[in-house]
């Protein structure tokens, strides 16, 4: 396939006014077409079919859902309110480091040539070789331009690595604005961060569901996080139905979403459902990373269907997509061909034909447009020019269009734009129920702070999500199920092993042993939290990276619905133990014991949450979490006391999780002053002269007795509780002190938790 110089095509570019008018027209043709109703006025006629005897959605006499006419003419002939997205010169690029060998004598190679434009630092080693230190820059988007319109599907096309992504990312604003170059602007208008968040919504590639909900039960709780509150009940379920019905779910909305262990809804289907979540809201911008990715075809074909009705009912869809099949083609309004960050073709997918023969490679009939296009790109980036010749001659194309519509417009003007403040304000006017415009709609679309940046009050989302996730782990009792399996078996062994001990001076070191393992088992048993933040991590992201919710009413979310599940882990471990290992203080220690093995619970929960938002591997967590509660354990006070820990880790020690609570039980087993653990007959307990008889054992303490001054019998007691805590060295603070120290920790960690969540979710490329 030769390729043809740029010197040889741009002159025959004026010779394309004709067909480029086609090109016009079907672009045109499609805007005038009647568009869908926008979901206010889908609201209005379920509101008016009630109020005239039609079913009712939210009647337990009649289930049977009424379906919504989406061809009423009436309403196809209320034309949209046009939104005009632009972008111009976008410009992102990346450092990169590397480090290479060279030897004397020989150039240092560079991908882009021999180290130029690179910085590079360079360390002499033995023998004369130098360890460089390279910073070479990456062009990840080169000067980007493109608009997208209400009423039509914009898809960017192009190889792995050619930028796709990143541009979805640079126009949904997940890019820093230090980094990236150009202009993005909503009807003429600069677009605010916060304004965009409210307007838009973005579909990641990869669906992020909670297994065990439904089809309804997901989208309703995204209604009950994106919808404001002004919105009844009543309303939003309306909206959810009305919905299902748009996304075709409405066969599988009592199915859960399912997954490795549970069967649920297809991929298709799954793949719908994350894109209802993110449009519950109706958002006048919608921003999709390959929403056909791991799709059959005709999953593939129903998706973009549904993005194509999205987009007639008044919403700019912008989508990422790999190669799509011919059908597919037929609902795309717009295209973007990017390669290694160039555009190299901006249009209409009829276009490609002229835009290619023009350049020299016609498209063979019968075959595939952009199947040809993207082979033609893939070859060009093999050869030694690369794509340059292609997006030069995309630019002069682009320049002619733009002088035709330009003259077009001077001529007959066609549809009148709107600024930006009176596009959302009519949009919120005939129905859009953009996320947080709880005020008028003069007021909202005045200005973008004047809109509130989340639907709902604080506590009305922290009831949703302690909810939605006491819903989806309410079916899963499995996961409870190990959870209290591991504890009883774990109590069952200690009880067993530490079976009624006696207040021997062996027993009293047994006791020691018995409450530094258990206290530290139940920091142990706790770590199988932390996959729980790690499987939604990605769907918090998703959700607060658009404002559904605060992350303060996650971590308090979070907080109330594992609770439970400790209080009954703890009463279950104290009532296996207590009674069996024989401890002291009858049914006031047994709840002292009882509370503090809760506040460890809590302790620990809270110290793995928090590591759950810092960690991004289970694994790595696993392998941290088991480091750092042995170094815990190490300095807790049991293996050394706290007067023998060296000065320079003594640190260590006051910030272990299990020295308060052992310390607390320790407190409660030994704090009874009436009580004697060692009398002057156990002195000689694990000691040589344990095994002498008792006569010898008495007339040795008259001899010590005398030699000291004191009077010690076989009965006398020598070693009290008290005693028993000072050579422990645990004298500084109260059992209830310990107690509420290890509840503080708790507190302390949840909160870490939530500035993990604030700076560690930003959600943006730097």
């Amino acid at each position: 396939m030769s390729r043809v110089g740029s010197e040889d095509v741009f002159p025959s570019i004026r010779s394309t006014f004709r067909s480029m008018e086609l090109d016009e027209l079907v672009l045109g043709s499609r805007r005038m077409e009647g568009p869908s109703p926008t979901l206010g006025q889908l609201l209005k006629r379920v509101g008016d079919a009630r109020n005239g005897g039609g079913s009712d959605v939210d009647g337990d006499d009649n289930p049977a859902h009424q379906i919504i006419d989406l061809t009423d003419s009436g309403l196809g002939q209320i034309r949209p309110v046009p939104f005009v997205l632009s972008f111009n010169n976008l410009t992102y690029s990346v450092k990169r480091k590397r480090k290479l060998m060279s030897l004397p004598g020989f150039l240092r190679p560079s991908r882009d040539g021999f180290a130029v434009g690179a910085d590079q630092a360079d360390v002499n080693i033995n023998g004369g070789s130098k360890f460089s230190r390279t910073t070479t820059t990456k062009t990840l988007l080169d000067d980007i331009s493109g608009e997208a319109r209400d009423g039509e599907v914009l898809a960017v096309l192009g190889a792995s690595g050619s930028g796709k992504s990143t541009l979805i990312d640079a126009l949904a604003n997940r890019i820093s604005r230090d980094s990236l170059k150009g202009t993005m602007t909503l009807n003429g208008e600069n677009l605010e961060s916060r304004l965009l968040k409210v307007i838009s919504a973005y579909v990641m590639q990869d669906d992020l569901l909670f297994p065990m909900l439904t089809v309804e039960e997901t989208l309703m709780f995204s209604a009950e996080f994106r919808l404001p509150r002004s919105l009844s009940k009543s309303k939003k379920k309306t909206r959810v139905q009305a919905l299902i019905d748009q996304l075709g779910l409405r066969n599988a909305a009592k199915t859960i979403i399912g997954d490795e262990g549970h069967r649920g809804v297809s991929g298709g289907e799954r793949r719908r459902v994350s894109i209802g979540i993110d449009i519950i809201h109706d958002p006048i911008i919608l921003f999709l990373d390959e929403p056909t990715s791991g799709l059959d075809s005709t999953s593939a074909f129903m998706v973009v269907k549904v993005l194509q009705r999205i987009a007639q009912s008044g919403s700019i869809v912008i989508m990422t997509i790999h190669q799509p099949s011919y059908r597919i083609i037929g609902l795309l309004d717009r295209l973007i061909f990017l390669s290694r960050g160039q555009t190299v073709y901006s249009g209409a997918p009829s276009g490609l034909p002229l835009f290619f023969s023009e350049f020299g490679h016609p498209i063979p009939e019968n075959e595939n447009r952009t199947e040809f296009a993207l082979d033609l790109i893939r070859e060009l980036e093999g050869s030694p020019g690369g794509t340059k010749g292609l997006a030069e001659f995309n630019k002069s194309w682009q320049s002619m269009k733009k002088h035709r519509r330009t003259t077009t417009a001077a001529a007959s003007p066609g549809r009148l734009g709107l600024s930006l403040k009176d596009a959302i304000s009519a949009s919120i006017s005939r129905g859009k129920l953009v996320s947080g415009a709880t005020a008028t709609a003069g007021d909202v679309a005045s200005s973008a702070s004047a809109m509130s940046t989340y639907a709902n009050p604080f506590w009305v989302e922290m009831a949703v999500l302690t909810k939605r996730s006491a819903t989806n782990t309410r079916r899963m009792p499995e996961l409870f199920g190990i959870r209290l399996g591991a504890v009883l078996v774990t109590g069952f062994i200690l009880a067993t092993m530490f079976w009624q001990l006696d207040t021997s001076p062996r027993g009293v070191q047994e006791r020691i042993g018995f409450f530094a393992f258990a206290m530290s088992t139940t920091y142990y048993t706790c770590a199988d939290a932390l996959p729980v933040f790690l499987q939604e991590r990605y769907i918090f992201m998703r959700e607060t990276a658009y404002n559904a919710y605060r992350r303060s009413s996650y971590v308090l979310s979070n907080l109330i619905v594992s609770l439970p599940s400790l209080v009954f882990l703890s009463f279950a471990f104290a009532a296996v133990t207590f009674w069996a290992v024989g401890l002291a203080g009858g049914v006031s220690g047994f709840f002292f014991y009882f509370f503090i093995i809760l506040a460890s619970f809590w302790a620990g929960s809270s110290f793995v949450t928090f590591l759950s938002g810092v960690v991004s591997h289970v694994m790595l967590g696993f392998t941290v979490v088991v480091a750092i509660l042995a170094y815990f354990l190490l300095f807790s006070g049991f293996f050394i006391n706290r007067d023998r820990i060296p000065s320079y880790w003594i640190w260590f020690h006051y910030i272990s999780l299990v020295k308060y609570p052992f310390e607390g039980v320790l407190q409660n087993e030994f704090d009874d002053t009436t009580k004697c653990f060692v009398t002057g007959a156990q002195i000689f307990d694990n000691t040589p002269l344990g095994n002498v008889p008792d006569a010898m054992k008495g007339q040795i303490l008259k001899s010590l007795s005398s030699s000291l001054g004191v009077t010690i019998t076989p009965t006398t007691c020598v070693t009290t509780g008290l005693d028993i805590l000072k050579q422990q060295g645990i004298t500084e603070l109260s059992k209830w002190g310990c107690l509420w120290i290890t509840v503080a920790w708790g507190v302390f960690f949840r909160v870490l938790f939530y500035f993990a969540l604030l700076l560690g979710s930003k959600n943006k490329r730097r």
